[in-house]
């Protein structure tokens, strides 16, 4: 059975908006005009999106996949609530035109975020549980 052309080209826009959103969310995060509960939810969706960690490894038939297509876009939701309207907008204008600007390079930045953000995750979770302790 042959797989229905305009299918596939559905998904591909799917892909293209939800790395778009995550792009935008990034943008959100460094922005003082976003409140702080927002800026760091939408880091966590960021990281988790870019992250090559999942909370259900993607080798698991079915439940692999599903936590990428129901946790990531129901973060997203979440998030781009919480977010100003204006702000987004600006972020999502700004991202399309970095995407214009740029299409390489941003993959080794991304990596390098990512790996420091689990850091300072891991870093914060160690010594909350230090404190807690003591």
């Amino acid at each position: 059975m042959k797989p229905v052309p305009g299918r596939i080209e559905r998904w591909k826009v799917c892909a293209r908006r939800l790395k778009s959103e995550i792009h935008a969310l990034w943008l959100a995060c460094r922005d003082p005009r976003v409140p702080r509960r927002a800026r760091l939810l939408a880091a966590l969706v960021a990281a988790y999106a870019l992250s090559p960690i999942d909370l259900i490894p993607d080798f698991i038939p079915v439940l692999g996949y599903l936590d990428d297509l129901i946790l990531l876009p129901l973060g997203i939701l979440l998030v781009v609530k919480m977010i100003p309207s204006e702000v987004l907008a600006d972020c999502r204008a700004r991202t399309k035109e970095a995407s214009l600007q740029k299409k390489t390079s941003g993959a080794v930045l991304g990596a390098v975020m990512v790996v420091v953000l689990w850091l300072a995750i891991v870093a914060t979770v160690y010594f909350l549980a230090i404190e807690a302790k003591g």
